[in-house]
C-alpha cells in the first residue's frame, strides 16, 4: 500500500513539472513562463525532499526480507522498480546529505542549466543582412550555397566567441558540481554515474565507445574524403561537413510529407508502431514549428507513465528534420 501510495505522489508530481517544463521550453524568454517554471520547481522540491526517506529506508531492508516480500506479495508488480533502486544502495548518502543534495540541485546544476538554455535562446547571429536565432542558422549549414554556409558559420562562431566567458564558466561550474556529487557518492569514473542511470556496465560503453573509434578511419574518415572529392574540394571547411551533395535536389520536405514518410516507415516494420506514432499527429503531441524563444534542438519528454510523451522539434523541412522527427 505504502509503495502504491509512493507510486501515485510521484505520478502525480511528474505530470505537474511536465507541463511547466514543457510549457517552458516552448518559450523560454517569456518572464510568466519562466516564473512559473521557476515557482513549480521550488515547490516540487520541497515537497519531493520530503518523499526521501522512503527510498532511503527500502534501500536499508534486508535483501532477503525484500526478496521474500517480492517472492509473495502484491510487491511482485514493483520488483523491476526496487530492484533498480537496489542498485544505487553504494552510493547512498546519509539522509540529511542527501536531502542537502536534493535540495540544492534547483540553485546548482538546474540554475546553471536554465541560465545556458535561456543564454542560448536570446542569442541572436546576424548573416546575410539578416538576425536570426540559433535554429535558423544553423539550418544554413544546409544550404547548397557554400558562401551562405560560409557565412552562417562565421556568425555563429562570431557570436559564440562573445559568450565564451560566460560558457566557460557554466561548463566549469557543472564539472565541479558533478566531481563533488560523484566523489561524496563515491563513484570511481567520471561516467560511472551515467551508467549506472543507464543501466549498463561500464565494459558495455567501454567496448562501444573502442569499437567506435576504432572505426574513423574506415567510416568518417573515408566519408569526409568522398564529400570532398564531390564537393571538388582537397579538404572540406568545418562547415561544409553537413552540406548537401551537388546533385541532390533543393527542397523543403513539407509536414505531410514528413509525417507521410515517418508513419510508412514505422508501419513497414511494425504496424503497431505506425498506429501509436500517428497518434502523435492526430493528438497534437508535437510542437514542430520554429518561434521565437522556443528551445532549439529536439527532445521527447517521457512525461509520467500514466500519461504520454511530447515532442519538440524545430522543424525546417531538411531530410535532417524529417529523421529527428521520426
Amino acid at each position: 500500500q505504502a509503495v502504491r501510495e509512493f507510486e501515485a505522489l510521484n505520478d502525480l508530481m511528474g505530470r505537474i513539472v511536465s507541463y511547466a517544463s514543457l510549457l517552458y521550453a516552448a518559450d523560454t524568454a517569456d518572464p510568466k513562463r519562466q516564473k512559473f517554471f521557476g515557482d513549480i520547481q521550488e515547490k516540487i522540491t520541497a515537497i519531493s525532499s520530503k518523499l526521501l526517506f522512503f527510498p532511503l529506508e527500502l534501500n536499508r531492508l534486508d535483501d532477503e526480507m525484500l526478496e521474500k516480500a517480492m517472492a509473495k506479495s502484491e510487491l511482485r508488480h514493483y520488483r523491476p522498480w526496487l530492484e533498480d533502486l537496489r542498485k544505487e544502495k553504494p552510493y547512498q548518502l546519509e539522509d540529511k546529505l542527501e536531502q542537502l543534495f536534493h535540495e540544492k540541485a534547483v540553485t546548482a546544476r538546474g540554475a546553471w542549466d536554465r541560465l545556458f538554455s535561456e543564454t542560448m535562446t536570446s542569442l541572436r547571429f546576424e548573416a546575410d543582412g539578416e538576425k536570426l536565432s540559433l535554429e535558423p542558422t544553423l539550418n544554413r549549414l544546409l544550404d547548397q550555397d557554400g558562401e551562405k554556409r560560409r557565412r552562417a558559420a562565421e556568425a555563429l562562431a562570431k557570436v559564440f566567441k562573445e559568450n565564451v566567458r560566460l560558457f566557460t564558466l557554466i561548463t566549469n561550474t557543472l564539472a565541479k558540481d558533478k566531481e563533488i556529487s560523484d566523489r561524496w557518492r563515491g563513484f570511481a569514473d567520471v561516467a560511472d554515474s551515467r551508467n549506472l542511470a543507464n543501466r549498463v556496465e561500464k565494459e558495455v560503453v567501454d567496448a562501444l565507445v573502442a569499437a567506435v573509434r576504432e572505426a574513423y578511419p574506415r567510416i568518417s574518415h573515408r566519408y569526409y574524403a568522398m564529400k570532398a572529392k564531390w564537393l571538388g574540394k582537397k579538404k572540406l571547411a568545418h562547415w561544409d561537413r553537413n552540406a548537401p551533395l551537388p546533385e541532390e535536389p533543393t527542397q523543403v520536405i513539407g509536414w505531410g510529407n514528413a509525417r507521410e514518410t515517418v508513419l510508412t516507415a514505422y508501419g513497414d516494420f511494425s504496424p503497431r508502431m505506425a498506429d501509436i506514432a500517428g497518434q502523435f499527429f492526430a493528438q497534437g503531441w508535437i510542437d514542430a514549428p520554429v518561434r521565437e524563444g522556443k528551445s532549439p534542438g529536439a527532445f521527447s519528454h517521457p512525461t509520467v507513465p500514466s500519461a504520454h510523451p511530447y515532442i519538440l522539434l524545430n522543424y525546417q523541412g531538411k531530410p535532417r528534420d524529417v529523421m529527428t522527427l521520426a
